[in-house]
């Protein structure tokens, strides 16, 4: 039985009086305050009579108290559950009424609304918590002693709840226990050779399993330090780099890095390693980062439901474009869609299993049984296939793919060679109602500089390089692409803006 909490007092407990967190401008936490607030706010949850089994719901804005709010909820044996300070009231209502919670801690601007939602869902407890360190949980933690005795948990407890983005549906909150947590963070520390002497730039947020078990974990069981942005700053981490060896980022942190002028290789030299992950990497912003920096990005793969599952190797070639190879103790196979039969070559979908996937959906186990199956493997409905060398490639989630004329088109094939045009910043392939076709393959362009691009151009460009069925029907040409919070596009708005497109049409077209 291991508590997450004391695989992490294992690996720092030497280092107590080293930082944790750094602020930029200075100020420190250090692992022993760390492990002290965190006592004081397991204590104060224990006097509200919140224990093993409990959820803890927390919508706020990115601080390093909300992440002693997690550590402390691992060491009550209760259950963090992180919520993005975007949700609305309307959203959080849902959320709050599915888990439950024994407890939700909120900004103190939003708690006059957000109390009376409580009431109305039986949430008997809400605290709050500022950014810069006011609210009632602070103040009441402060009155509480430091010492307390971490919970025992088993490996299989229930150590986080992390709702999916509900895009297709109902939200699901998919279940994380000690285990997957651990074992996780300990094959990546190996893995990408994190040692004490590292230092991580954090710009990520810490509702999100990059920002929050990724990030923050791989620093903990290495007793790292961090250097911690409140939001992604780009000013900022210009300023920092020189200061850190090891960034994790969505694809936008890099590209808008390589569109500074004082983002040279001078500034990277002392760093060891870039991360990318939450969503797809261009092979052209990895060419021209290792052009830039001498550096390749390490590209990895994961989700809410598995924490990471593949990555590039450390040493060895890391390949534009793929996903690498499946983590040690996780097994990668490529199924056929429809039969769910292991497929020898080609493009299907990606099933995993693993310590790493997670114990099911919250209160959804009908979801569950769809999704995982009898022999463990997690279906991830994306799509993707190995190549001779056994490097992953994904080809785009299962939804997004387009049947036109009863043809598979897979998106990233196309925006991969729209991304290589000059010009182009990035891109979006959807698939739009037509009524001849079925799909039409309609693609979004942004431009790196307004004019830059036309959609001749890129009908142009693809005509040698793409079967007539694959080829966009249509081309929009904009300033950017919508993303959320991670990095991701989202091609559901994308659908929405440009519904109707191909009406009317003539049957010829």
């Amino acid at each position: 039985m291991a508590n997450l909490y004391d695989r992490f007092f294992a690996c720092f407990a030497s280092r107590l009086a080293e930082p944790f967190i750094v602020h930029p401008d200075g100020r420190s936490i250090r692992y022993a305050d760390l492990h002290d607030e965190t006592g004081r706010i397991a204590n104060l949850f224990a006097s509200l009579g919140i224990g093993h089994g409990d959820r803890i719901a927390m919508q706020v804005d990115k601080s390093a108290d909300a992440l002693l709010v997690y550590l402390a909820t691992l060491r009550i044996g209760a259950i963090h559950l992180p919520l993005n300070p975007a949700y609305t009231p309307r959203e959080l209502d849902y959320f709050l009424r599915d888990a439950e919670p024994a407890l939700f801690i909120c900004s103190p601007a939003n708690e006059p609304v957000l109390s009376a939602l409580c009431r109305d869902a039986g949430i008997a407890n809400v605290l709050t918590l500022g950014t810069d360190g006011g609210g009632t949980l602070p103040a009441r933690a402060a009155t509480m002693p430091s010492d307390f005795a971490t919970v025992d948990m088993a490996d299989s407890a229930l150590a986080a709840i992390l709702y999916t983005s509900g895009t297709t549906g109902r939200s699901k909150g998919a279940m994380l226990t000690h285990d997957n947590l651990g074992s996780n963070a300990e094959t990546l520390r190996t893995l990408w050779r994190f040692e004490s002497s590292d230092v991580l730039l954090h710009a990520l947020p810490i509702f999100h399993t990059h920002g929050l078990f990724v990030a923050t974990n791989l620093v903990l069981l290495s007793g790292a330090r961090m250097i911690f942005l409140p939001a992604f700053d780009l000013d900022a981490m210009i300023r920092l780099l020189p200061r850190s060896s090891v960034l994790m980022g969505v694809p936008t942190f890099y590209s808008r890095l390589l569109s500074r002028p004082d983002f040279t290789r001078e500034l990277a030299k002392d760093m060891r390693l870039f991360i990318s992950g939450s969503a797809p990497l261009s092979a052209e912003v990895h060419r021209d980062f290792s052009a830039r920096t001498g550096h390749a990005i390490l590209e990895r793969y994961g989700m809410t439901e598995t924490n990471m599952n593949s990555s590039n190797p450390y040493d060895g070639a890391r390949v534009p474009g793929s996903v690498g190879f499946p983590l040690p103790g996780v097994e990668i196979r490529i199924t056929d869609p429809e039969t769910g039969l292991p497929l020898a070559e080609g493009i299907g979908m990606i099933e995993v299993r693993g310590p790493n996937v997670f114990a099911g959906y919250w209160r959804m186990p009908e979801k569950t049984a769809e999704e995982k199956r009898a022999d463990g493997f997690f279906i991830t409905g994306d799509l993707g296939s190995f190549d001779a060398a056994g490097y992953l490639f994904i080809s785009g989630r299962a939804k997004d793919l387009i049947i036109s004329g009863g043809l598979n088109v897979y998106p990233a094939e196309v925006e991969a060679l729209i991304d290589e045009l000059p010009g182009v910043a990035e891109c979006a392939v959807i698939g739009m109602p037509h009524p001849d076709l079925g799909e039409g393959v309609v693609a979004v362009v942004a431009a790196r500089t307004p004019g830059a691009v036309d959609a001749d151009m890129v009908r142009a460009a693809l005509a040698d390089s793409l079967a007539s069925f694959k080829r966009p029907k249509l081309v929009f040409v904009v300033d950017s692409l919508p993303r959320n919070a991670m990095g991701k596009i989202q091609k559901a708005e994308l659908r929405a803006r440009y519904a109707g497109s191909f009406e009317p049409v003539s049957p010829a077209s």
